[in-house]
């Protein structure tokens, strides 16, 4: 882990525009999640386009798993926390999923995967990120990388929070995975009691908190566990600030730059146009995405 030996500071720290409440729901074989990034706050979090959490411990509730389901137009990000999660794809790749680890897979112009539990027994936990891809690249070849927990780059900072680089860069860390078009921050941060987390964003980024554990407090308003914080886009703002409660906060933060494209949804195909969307459907049903 590398130590930070500067705290950035921020000189117009972003508020919190509103606190999302996710959605409860199922997926793939029935398996249990919350929906807290959905289909009405694509526009608004652009380029994201879905986030779910899962986590229980209960194997009733995961063990029917993601079977071969299709996607195009977008790129899928896996952060396991706890559990064991099988990828197998139609381009070929398999990959096992493990705590710690996270699974990125651009679905570019189409592939079929599953993805499926490895246990019987104990806790999954984690999430799913979808990162919108922009109009250039939807029809770009399918690709995949598995990332180990021990290549998921980590930071300390002088105050004490511990900070996991999934994709950005963090206090002159860069990140495991990094995008051009979206420039994504994915940060796992570890916040004990009290202590304070800054990090710098463009002020024309979209971004969010989710907090997993404890809660944070951000411009003197406080986010308990399982919601979201939508950060306000407040013009000159230089980042975000972010305090662990009381009993400390596991949280992630999320931010990149807006692709400020049409977006066109049919389930799990994003396009640009309802022209590609019902192309989507069409090459799906003649197997043209194996």
């Amino acid at each position: 882990m590398n130590i930070s030996t500067a705290t950035p500071t921020l000189a117009r720290p972003r508020a919190i525009e509103r606190l999302i409440i996710g959605q409860a729901t199922s997926d793939g074989d029935g398996v249990k999640l919350t929906r807290v990034l959905t289909q009405d706050l694509q526009r608004r979090l652009d380029p994201f386009l879905m986030l779910d959490a899962f986590g229980t411990d209960n194997p009733g509730d995961y063990i029917g798993g993601f079977p071969d389901h299709p996607h195009r137009g977008f790129e899928t990000v896996t952060y396991m926390l706890d559990g064991r999660m099988r990828h197998r794809d139609s381009a070929g790749n398999q990959g096992l999923l493990s705590g710690g680890g996270v699974q990125w897979m651009t679905a570019g112009r189409g592939v079929i995967h599953s993805e499926m539990p490895e246990q019987e027994a104990g806790r999954m936990e984690g999430f799913q990120l979808w990162l919108n891809l922009p109009a250039r690249d939807k029809m770009c070849p399918p690709w995949y990388r598995d990332i180990p927990a021990s290549e998921i780059p980590e930071v300390k900072t002088p105050e004490g929070v511990a900070v996991r680089v999934i994709a950005g860069a963090s206090h002159g860390t860069d990140g495991a995975m990094q995008r051009e078009a979206t420039q994504p921050l994915y940060l796992d941060l570890t916040l004990p009691a009290g202590t304070v987390f800054e990090q710098p964003l463009p002020a024309a980024h979209n971004a969010f908190v989710y907090v997993y554990r404890g809660e944070i407090v951000v411009a003197g308003q406080a986010v308990p566990r399982q919601r979201m914080a939508i950060l306000a886009n407040t013009p000159g703002s230089d980042g975000v600030r972010l305090q662990g409660g009381a009993e400390g906060a596991r949280a992630i933060l999320i931010a990149g730059q807006p692709l400020n494209e049409p977006i066109a949804q049919y389930g799990p195909f994003v396009m640009n146009s309802n022209e590609e969307i019902f192309q989507a459907v069409e090459d799906f049903r003649a197997g043209r995405l194996a």
